[in-house]
């Protein structure tokens, strides 16, 4: 792999490699752009299947956190952590502590939170030796348990949607077929049940699924099932790649719009949802209530500020609408403008005070 390369056909800043031998931490942290602030992003531990994979992960989730945190009109860069290991059985304290020394030694370019394979006890840990860290455990003054912020900001998402495909929105007496009913798409089906939406859901876990149909009155039905089934929206909130050459003729829905990430298996599939008139709500836009909730924790949280600030992801979706509206662009693209155009406007900016600076002191 030419990492260099890679790293300059992306405008990539720097990669980082920890180790330490007595714990047996392997960690890459890849910094994407610090443009609008500091990097954030999660840490993640998978069990990859070469070193090669590893970064390339978190080269590939840092750039998205670049984007994620931009469009949410967060003051933030993005960058991402991927520790090699099973994070069942290699799990340690002097690992995730080796790991928060290494944090501390970014001086703050760099701020963590969970992730996949990491859990509120690791950035704990990690806390033990910095306060560049997110997501730790409330009584340190965290925002706790992240998911249902998330739900209510896909919650509005699905507003903002709704009214660039229906003219209104208000969602009662829609129906929305949601995919998976974890712990974010369970507190998002409380908020669609309460406007008075008609629920369909499906989950591998029959649990989850009974939970929602009790709560909520839901239909149930098959997880191959719920492509087809007469909806309005669609909200993929399980797996991704949910959008693909297989499910988008099956979709009855005018509008696709869930807390999935990467929910588009190509970006191929973002165009013929666009060429279909089916309105896309882009996954980092309408999911980036956790991260909106987090990012609050570095001023010191408050929970009504955290909130008001998810609101805005409805505002961030009209304005992908608009700019898809306004370029002819499928709203994945526009959405990648969006952010684009917000960290070239600052750069634009710093470029024109430094040589305003320059000339001024050359005067002198």
């Amino acid at each position: 792999m030419e990492i260099f390369k890679y790293m300059e056909s992306y405008d990539y800043e720097q990669l980082l490699f920890c180790q330490d031998e007595q714990s047996g931490l392997k960690a890459i942290v890849a910094i994407h752009d610090t443009t609008l602030g500091p990097a954030l992003g999660g840490t993640r531990m998978w069990t990859y299947d070469s070193e090669e994979a590893a970064i390339t992960d978190a080269l590939r989730l840092a750039k998205g956190m670049t984007y994620k945190n931009a469009a949410a009109g967060l003051n933030l860069g993005g960058g991402k952590t991927v520790i090699i290991g099973d994070p069942k059985k290699d799990k340690n304290e002097a690992m995730f502590r080796a790991f928060g020394r290494f944090i501390q030694g970014l001086n703050g370019r760099y701020i963590t939170a969970e992730d996949v394979g990491t859990t509120v006890r690791d950035m704990d840990l990690i806390h033990e030796e910095t306060d560049f860290v997110t997501g730790i455990s409330p009584e340190f003054g965290s925002s706790g348990n992240p998911s249902p912020v998330t739900a209510y900001g896909v919650y509005k998402g699905i507003k903002a949607a709704a009214k660039e495909a229906f003219g209104s929105d208000s969602l009662e007496g829609k129906t929305i077929a949601v995919q998976g009913v974890g712990n974010v798409a369970y507190n998002l089906c409380g908020h669609l049940h309460e406007e008075g939406a008609n629920l369909i859901v499906t989950d591998i876990n029959k649990e989850a699924v009974n939970r929602a149909v009790e709560a909520y009155g839901a239909k149930a039905v098959d997880p191959d099932d719920i492509y087809q089934v007469d909806c309005d929206i669609y909200a993929p909130c399980a797996l991704g790649a949910t959008i693909n050459d297989d499910t988008i003729p099956q979709l009855k829905a005018k509008v696709v719009a869930g807390a999935a990430n990467n929910q588009l298996k190509e970006t191929k599939h973002g165009d013929i949802l666009h060429e279909k008139g089916i309105v896309y709500a882009p996954d980092y836009v309408i999911n980036a209530g956790g991260v909106i909730n987090v990012a609050d924790e570095l001023i010191g949280y408050n929970q009504d500020r955290a909130m008001k600030r998810v609101e805005t992801i409805y505002s961030s979706l009209e304005r992908v609408f608009e700019i898809s509206q306004r370029d002819n662009l499928p709203t994945y693209a526009a959405a990648d403008r969006m952010a684009e155009e917000r960290i070239q406007m600052l750069k634009q900016s710093r470029s024109q005070f430094l040589t305003n600076s320059h000339h001024i002191l050359s005067r002198r």
